[in-house]
């Protein structure tokens, strides 16, 4: 049997949220997706906040991953605590609020998901993503697994795949907001993506209306960031899972533009 499981990308602003709430469930229905993993952390632009996640919640995701702006919006904090259906990085020091992998019950059957932050290049040194995993693996015994590695560098991301080649069901990337054409199935059965995109204005950059990000770049006196109006689009990949052996088949983009 086939587990589909639909992998979306960063889901930025109201454009964003509201763009998961008109699409995603049919997204998931036109593609058979049997379970939806949604990256969360910048539906505040920079954090998330406890409504926005119902909203998430409610537009069809059955997990909500986050990454480094995890703590952009404290008031998450009661929500990361309560609910085992949203993550925050593994890596990130034990002592945090919240959980960074957890197993759920599908109908194939106990899957288990692992969120994890990469090093290179982001603004703080969180615990080693590449050892902490073979810990996270020795506690897990479940048929399927899937790794979401937050990472800024294609390299880490790329590293990642291949260190977890065979060993889970698929590994992508999130973070960059720009999605990459190199959905595939590595040589030992694991689907991977470097990076699914992101959800929210498709005329922006990364999201953030394009003047504001273009001022920064000059030089020029900045002012607060903001979500760009306009078209939306939904980035995501959809990964086909074998239940016997857990092993990728196939891996594919599965994108949504106006």
């Amino acid at each position: 049997m086939d587990f589909k499981v639909l992998a979306v990308g960063d889901v930025v602003g109201n454009p964003g949220v509201e763009r998961a709430r008109r699409s995603l469930r049919y997204l998931k229905r036109s593609c058979g997706a049997d379970f939806v993993i949604v990256n969360g952390e910048n539906a505040a632009v920079v954090g998330l906040t406890p409504n926005q996640a119902q909203d998430l919640w409610d537009a069809g995701a059955d997990v909500i991953t986050m990454g480094n702006h995890t703590w952009g919006k404290r008031e998450i904090v009661p929500t990361l605590e309560e609910s085992d259906y949203i993550l925050r990085p593994a890596n990130y020091a034990p002592q945090v609020p919240g959980r960074g992998f957890g197993v759920f019950e599908t109908k194939a059957g106990p899957v288990a998901v692992v969120d994890l932050i990469g090093r290179c290049n982001m603004d703080y040194g969180p615990d080693n993503p590449f050892l902490l995993i073979e810990k996270i693996l020795k506690e897990l015994d479940t048929k399927i697994t899937l790794v979401e590695f937050h990472a800024e560098a294609t390299s880490e991301k790329l590293a990642m795949g291949y260190l977890l080649d065979g060993r889970v069901s698929a590994v992508w990337g999130t973070h960059t907001h720009v999605p990459t054409a190199d959905a595939r199935v590595l040589p030992k059965g694991t689907g991977y993506v470097t990076d699914l995109g992101m959800t929210g204005p498709r005329e922006s950059v990364l999201g953030i209306r394009p003047e504001l990000s273009i001022a920064k770049f000059r030089g020029d006196l900045t002012e607060r960031y903001r979500w760009a109006e306009g078209p939306t689009k939904l980035e995501a990949a959809l990964f086909t899972i074998d239940t016997d052996t857990g092993k990728c088949r196939k891996a594919e983009r599965a994108d949504l533009w106006d």
